[in-house]
């Protein structure tokens, strides 16, 4: 070997090859010939992981072993699982790390999505599909006597957020992976889930979800990434520098602690991540306080740092709970915030290059729980960085854009001034001078129009003066938009009607939810998977979901739609066998299949279903045997979690059970009809239930729900809807059409007046409706006194929902349907047909929306690794032949083929699939 001192650059380009690949080995024109053999070895040595099924068995046992400190003859379920998680993330975190390398290399323009929750559910199925390694990770664990879907059943869903809002995130970051778009998700670190939800005597039972009891093998601890995030103190003028500039100092400071979990796109290389935000004291420990004997008081300030990423969504109803809630939010967003500006000040001085921010980031708001990134941004931009009022200001509408979720007024956020100016008094001071500016703008429009002021304001003024957060994000933002047709056409007519007019349509858009095929049929359901590729005869609908409706020339197919058919058996005898193993109810997987599980909220209408059943019970009961026997077996689940302190849902919920409880033990109707509620209702029970349904109930009050996601999931999964227009079932009724579509109800225009004109007593009830009442009254579901806020709040004066105007439409629909069901046939060209129709449902064609119309992002995708045979390094020379075998391939990340000369024409090529 030459000595180091001797090389010349052209010793290293005739080592490593083209000059391209110094940078890529972290080298330079200048680098010594040592220094290059060691960097090539240990490019060599970190090479990505071999894919066959013995090195898989090999890194299994290593984590079994070595890792986890476990062996063979004690290893339990838990720990099977945890080796093979960490076996499947080190893919992931080889694939995720080349390709952050990658895009800071194109220096290309990246999308941070930011959302409090991120409900992922179960990741190692996924993963392992995504990497495209199913079969081979099976073999393995079959090979060391182990069942790799006993194993998937181990892991317990990730507590990270709680229903649609956290669940769409999810898909739009698999998604954003898939197609190779440059981004980031940003959220929190929860260390309990919202809370698991048990059912004792019928009744909701909050219990802790301390889903890292046996920690989480996906996420990589972060020590390194650490920011401060103040909260109190107090704002003071000083002269730095000659010059005046506002400083916020004193209060508390806790530290927020990064947490990485990688996320895989399908069949690409391209590896994302969420960084997750812990808080943790910015002292760990006083031990002069408990040397003293106050040993509570010494960790004090640890607990009360800690608090603030303990749960999602702590209960505000009371003040302590209000302000931990803005802590959190705040703490969520300052982090962030510092994370991105760090990113940004790697490569650029931000006095020189501030307006490249907006060039390079694209943030977007999910929901208003992250408004609060929108001062904090101008915070940074002037306090920090040194730039003037108007600058950052066009930097910050620059770069932020808004997701509303909502037309309900009680669930757009507002929080108590005093509570801002207390907790954070410097962004009280920026919020007044946004909203200053921006109300003498409209003011110069609109002279003297003082509703008009007082409804676009950010300050509401009464009942008490609060800042309204969605006013916050509309003003901060360059785009606004909602989540399907209906939503965002409500919410440019109805509810920011003041702000449309003064900004224009543009700024007020529409992007139609969608979600991933790739977790909601291939995994949640893998022989529809495998059958739809059967017939279409490819693999490419899981990224091109518009594909499906080829499936519609099939539904005459006599033989394609039995097996439709059996394959929707056999999801319903997965759920049967399921709710026999928890609840002991024993199933007719032949009976129709009739679900309806989601958050309990009144405007949703459970309360509307379970009358319905309760309306079929008695019908039942007052049946002559032979009319029994043209019955159509029905079971209904119910599944879902109320807030804990929302009294009238979770007073359905007890509702719900006392029906099932009388109706489930009646030997009258015996199997033609059963009442199941699944208590803890998540991602991973979702996958199970949702395959298994034959009619599924999205029966929201018109106008009332934004979108819904769990409407796309039933349909793509040949699952027929039960619907009102409203949300995205307006859009699924014209993909599918409407005759394999069950819709009733009151329609958005027309609810003012229906409920003024139930108030006025101009709608006579249905006596049908008062049959169901009058069984309430009797006593048979248990004392009906406790049932009276139910019974009151759909008596007609009272009928906001509109449950009792909706009820005739209702059970005559579900009549409808039971005829339907009776011709299976026909039944199962309408299944067909509504798979058919839900290609336009993919998050992937909602992200590419986003990304076109809103970021101004393009997909950046990694060549992958190239394979290079060992031997020709160690022929070579240039690394030690006792090191590698003659076999063995190396896979050396984003390498051009010449990378060293002996082998530069032929020995290497890229990789060109999974």
């Amino acid at each position: 070997m030459a000595d180091s001192s001797s090389s010349s650059d052209s010793d290293a380009k005739s080592l490593i090859g083209a000059e391209h690949n110094l940078g890529k080995l972290g080298l330079s024109r200048i680098s010594t010939r040592q220094e290059q053999q060691q960097a090539l070895l240990w490019a060599m040595l970190a090479s990505y992981l071999p894919e066959d099924t013995r090195s898989i068995e090999k890194f299994f046992v290593h984590h079994v072993e070595y890792t986890l400190a476990q062996s063979r003859q004690n290893l339990t379920p838990i720990w099977e699982f945890q080796a093979l998680a960490l076996s499947v993330r080190d893919r992931l975190v080889e694939r995720w790390k080349e390709t952050q390398s990658y895009f800071r290399e194109k220096d290309c323009k990246r999308v941070a999505y930011l959302s409090l929750e991120f409900l992922i559910g179960r990741s190692l199925q996924n993963a392992i599909i995504n990497l495209g390694l199913q079969d081979s990770f099976s073999q393995a664990m079959n090979n060391l006597g182990r069942n790799l879907e006993s194993i998937y059943d181990q892991e317990r869903d990730a507590g990270l957020g709680n229903g649609g809002l956290g669940r769409l995130a999810a898909c739009f970051m698999d998604s954003l992976a898939t197609l190779d778009m440059p981004a980031w998700g940003y959220g929190l670190r929860y260390t309990y889930g919202m809370f698991h939800q048990e059912i004792r005597d019928g009744e909701q039972v909050e219990c802790p979800d301390y889903w890292l009891q046996h920690g989480n093998p996906w996420e990589v601890e972060r020590l390194d990434v650490t920011y401060p995030v103040r909260f109190f103190g107090t704002v003071t003028e000083k002269k730095i520098n000659g010059k005046s500039k506002l400083v916020w100092e004193g209060g508390e400071e806790v530290l927020a602690v990064a947490y990485d979990t990688p996320i895989p796109g399908y069949k690409t290389f391209n590896t994302l991540n969420i960084r997750l935000w812990s808080a943790k004291p910015s002292r760990e420990f006083d031990l002069h306080t408990f040397n003293s004997g106050n040993f509570y008081e010494s960790i004090e300030e640890k607990q009360k740092a800690e608090t603030i990423t303990y749960v999602l969504y702590p209960n505000d109803n009371t003040d302590k709970g209000k302000e931990l809630r803005v802590k959190q939010q705040y703490f969520f967003v300052s982090a962030t915030l510092q994370d991105l500006v760090r990113r940004f000040k790697i490569r650029y001085n931000f006095k020189q290059h501030a307006d490249k921010f907006s060039d390079l980031i694209a943030i977007q708001l999910n929901d208003t729980h992250p408004a609060l990134s929108i001062p904090e941004l101008q915070r940074i931009l002037m306090d920090e960085e040194g730039l003037d009022w108007d600058h950052a200001w066009s930097i910050v509408t620059a770069v932020f854009a808004y997701t509303n979720h909502t037309v309900l007024p009680e669930a757009l956020e507002k929080w108590p001034v005093s509570l801002i100016e207390s907790l954070l008094p410097r962004h009280v001071q920026i919020i007044y001078q946004i909203n200053l500016r921006f109300l003498q703008k409209v003011e110069e429009r609109w002279p003297g129009d003082v509703e008009r002021l007082r409804s676009m304001s950010i300050i509401q003024e009464s009942p008490y003066r609060a800042v309204r957060m969605a006013n916050l994000a509309i003003i901060g933002s360059h785009t606004v938009n909602g989540v399907a047709e209906l939503h965002s056409d409500l919410l440019r007519s109805t509810v920011f009607p003041y702000f449309v007019e003064f900004y224009g349509e543009k700024k007020f858009q529409n992007k139609t939810n969608g979600v991933t095929p790739r977790r909601w049929i291939q995994q949640a359901n893998p022989d529809l998977s495998l059958l739809i590729s059967a017939v279409l005869r490819s693999e490419k609908w899981l990224l091109d979901l518009s594909m499906l409706r080829h499936l519609s020339a099939f539904n005459k197919d006599e033989n394609f739609l039995f097996q439709w058919g059996q394959v929707k058996r056999q999801c319903k005898q997965r759920l049967a066998d399921y709710i026999e193993k928890t609840q002991g109810i024993k199933l007719n997987v032949d009976a129709l299949f009739d679900v309806q599980v989601k958050r309990i909220h009144e405007y949703k209408r459970q309360l509307l279903n379970i009358l319905g059943i309760i309306y079929r019970y008695r019908t039942l009961r007052y049946m002559s045997a032979s009319d029994k026997k043209n019955v159509v077996p029905r079971v209904v689940f119910f599944g879902g979690k109320a807030a804990p302190g929302y009294y009238m849902a979770k007073l359905i919920i007890k509702f719900i059970n006392a029906v099932a409880d009388q109706i489930n033990h009646d030997p009258m109707i015996g199997d033609l009809l059963k009442v199941v509620y699944i208590a803890d209702y998540r991602v991973s029970l979702a996958e199970i239930i949702i395959p298994a349904s034959d009619i599924s109930q999205h029966i929201s009050t018109a106008g009332m729900e934004a979108s819904g996601t769990s409407n796309m999931k039933f349909s793509m999964n040949g699952g027929l809807i039960l619907g009102t227009l409203d949300g995205a079932n307006i859009e699924i009724l014209e993909e599918v059409h409407p005759e394999n579509m069950f819709i009733f109800g009151a329609l958005t225009a027309d609810v003012p007046t229906i409920r003024e004109d139930l108030k006025k007593g101009k709608i006579p009830v249905d006596p049908r409706f008062n049959q169901v009442i009058g069984m309430i009254e009797t006593g048979l579901f248990g004392q009906p006194d406790q049932w009276q806020p139910l019974v009151q709040s759909v008596a007609p004066a009272n009928d906001y929902y509109l449950v009792s105007y909706d009820f005739p439409g209702y059970i005559e629909t579900q009549a409808k349907i039971d005829e339907t069901f009776k011709d299976q046939n026909l039944w199962m060209r309408m299944s067909v047909n509504n798979t058919a129709g839900s290609g336009k449902f993919s998050s992937d064609r909602t992200i590419n929306e986003y990304a076109k119309d809103i970021w101004g992002v393009k997909p950046i995708r990694r060549p992958g690794p190239m394979h290079i045979p060992a031997h020709s390094l160690s022929t070579s020379g240039f690394i030690p032949r006792d090191l590698v075998s003659s076999n063995e391939s190396i896979s050396l990340e984003g390498l051009t083929p010449n990378l060293v000369s002996p082998f530069s024409s032929s020995s290497a090529s890229p990789s060109s699939s999974i």
